[in-house]
């Protein structure tokens, strides 16, 4: 009788691993077909928002103390009146007069900041939230310094966080003896956690009768996708495009809202993403999207070098005579005309193409961004070209 039971485990441990074998096989072979076919899913929440949730930011002004001689100088006036105000807050008060009146204040371990933070959807009093703070001032380090109590407001002028705490710097810096060592920005720190949430920004999900979800590209072929999508997991006709941008469903009497948002975010959906090539002319960045069409072009690229030179001489008069010493500059200018690269692209030819003729004819990025401006006027670049 054991052995029957063990060998009924046996069979039945057998029977499960197969089985996991089986849907691991599925699995992996609709990843691949999926990756073969070219197709591109996605959820819904990560290329769509629904309307009404969203993040609200915030800002205040406020004083961060405890620095080492490094905040703000005399000359700026507003972090000294800052303390005044706080000081009187607490009951100490300033004298007007005198060498110790505010006008003779000489406080340099203190600084004004601007704090910025961002206050998430549904967040309720008590919630923390992380904050930036920034110099305001000419203070040249914030290392080491507190941020005293400071309410953050709302567009509409309402408090609706206050931040506190010890900043945390990315970066320092260190002067001794003239010599000053700088590492990123040490006028710019975070304090995780340093503002607490004291009034929530009012929305009821109850009040929802029409669900929009708003895509974050828009594009019209995309939304429509969307809307039969959302169509199929509900399982009616709730959803339809309104526009390239954005789908409404309509709420069913008494439904729970945050169960149809739970359903309708899951939703995997086929997404068709724009061509797009982004350049950064100020550091030379060029990124190419992989779906970048490119059309036969030939390009000629060449470049014109110009090299002006000063040098200053000193001229000396001769023993005895009545010249004076003349300064003298001496200019050169060098003109040198580079030759000319010729890239042929033909019909078919993809984006690695292009990189690999680039490469062979030593461009560098600011040659590439040059060509691909020029080649978007040209009409051989099928894709939109964004300069930041």
């Amino acid at each position: 009788m054991r052995n029957t039971r063990q060998n009924s485990a046996r069979r039945h441990s057998e029977t499960s691993f197969s089985g996991w074998i089986a849907l691991a096989t599925l699995a992996l072979a609709a990843v691949f077909a999926r990756g073969q076919s070219g197709q591109q899913f996605a959820r819904i929440k990560d290329v769509a928002t629904i309307e009404g949730i969203r993040d609200n930011q915030l800002v205040g002004y406020g004083l961060v103390v405890g620095l080492r001689g490094t905040g703000d100088s005399s000359q700026t006036v507003f972090p000294a009146q800052t303390l005044i105000s706080a000081l009187e807050r607490m009951g100490i008060t300033v004298p007007q007069t005198g060498s110790n009146s505010a006008s003779n204040m000489q406080v340099k371990n203190m600084a004004g900041v601007f704090v910025v933070a961002t206050l998430p959807p549904f967040s309720r009093p008590g919630y923390k939230m992380d904050i930036t703070v920034s110099s305001a001032g000419d203070a040249r380090s914030l290392e080491g310094g507190i941020l005293l109590m400071t309410p953050l407001y709302g567009p509409d002028g309402q408090v609706y966080a206050q931040a506190q705490g010890a900043l945390v710097l990315g970066g320092y810096m260190a002067t001794s003896g003239g010599n000053t060592r700088q590492l990123n920005h040490p006028t710019t720190a975070r304090i995780p956690g340093g503002a607490l949430v004291e009034r929530l920004v009012p929305f009821d999900l109850k009040q929802m009768h029409i669900v929009s979800v708003v895509l974050n590209d828009a594009d019209f072929h995309t939304a429509e996708r969307m809307a039969a999508a959302i169509d199929r997991a509900l399982g009616s006709a709730r959803a339809h495009a309104v526009d390239s941008r954005r789908v409404e469903i309509a709420g069913a009497p008494d439904e729970d809202i945050a169960a149809l948002l739970d359903r309708v975010e899951a939703v995997e959906i086929e997404v068709f993403p724009r061509a797009r090539v982004v350049v950064n002319e100020r550091t030379g960045t060029v990124v190419i999207g992989g779906t970048v069409r490119l059309q036969p072009v030939s390009i000629l690229h060449g470049g014109l070098s110009v090299n002006v030179i000063s040098e200053i001489k000193v001229s000396q008069p001769n023993p005895g005579s009545s010249g004076t010493t003349q300064v003298v500059e001496q200019t050169t200018v060098q003109a040198v005309d580079k030759p000319v690269n010729r890239i042929d692209l033909k019909e078919g030819a993809t984006v690695e193409d292009l990189v690999q003729e680039l490469q062979r004819t030593g461009a560098g990025a600011r040659d590439v961004i040059s060509i691909l401006q020029a080649m978007k006027a040209a009409g051989a670049l099928e894709a939109d070209l964004e300069v930041l």
